[in-house]
């Protein structure tokens, strides 16, 4: 099936807010389907529409119990906290240790217009999150404290994954 290109870290469409979703059509399950493609092509367990150019309130994931989509996804209630290294699509190779918090509940849309509520812990839940923070403009690197923001964005100049021009340099 089709899929898209990733934008990475420096591309300009994935520190914006993206816009609500208001129409869903034949053409949009289109897009959904494809970015389902791009994600496991990646070996993701999630991918935000931002990611892949398009500037809409939605996130494609899989984390093991099949492919969802959230269209409009809100944060109504978290607790707790977990650690863990975290990775992403966007920032590719690299991985940080965040501190999130541990369970998540979510008010979003479903394909069909229904309005759900889901629940996710641990890897679900840090998975809702990240791609959140996508949908708001929001990257790891911001989730940093500032000497580790530092170290990370040292770490990914020296791997060369900086754009340039608009295009992602070859690994």
């Amino acid at each position: 099936m089709a899929t898209y290109p990733i934008r990475v870290f420096g591309d300009p469409v994935l520190k914006r807010e993206s816009a609500p979703v208001v129409d869903v059509d034949g053409k949009f399950v289109n897009v959904v389907d494809a970015m389902f493609d791009t994600m496991y092509d990646a070996s993701g367990v999630g991918l935000a529409a931002p990611q892949v150019g398009i500037e809409q309130r939605f996130f494609v994931y899989d984390v093991g119990d099949g492919p969802e989509v959230l269209l409009n996804p809100v944060v109504v209630a978290s607790e707790g906290e977990w650690t863990y290294e975290e990775g992403c699509l966007s920032i590719p190779g690299l991985s940080f240790e965040i501190a999130r918090p541990k369970l998540i509940t979510v008010q979003a849309n479903d394909l069909d217009g229904n309005e759900i509520i889901v629940v996710g812990d641990e890897l679900l839940g840090r998975c809702f999150l990240h791609e959140i923070d996508h949908l708001d403009g929001v990257l790891m690197f911001d989730r940093m404290e500032r000497a580790d923001r530092k170290l990370a964005l040292k770490q990914w100049r020296e791997r060369g994954d900086a754009i340039d021009n608009g295009k992602r340099n070859a690994l």
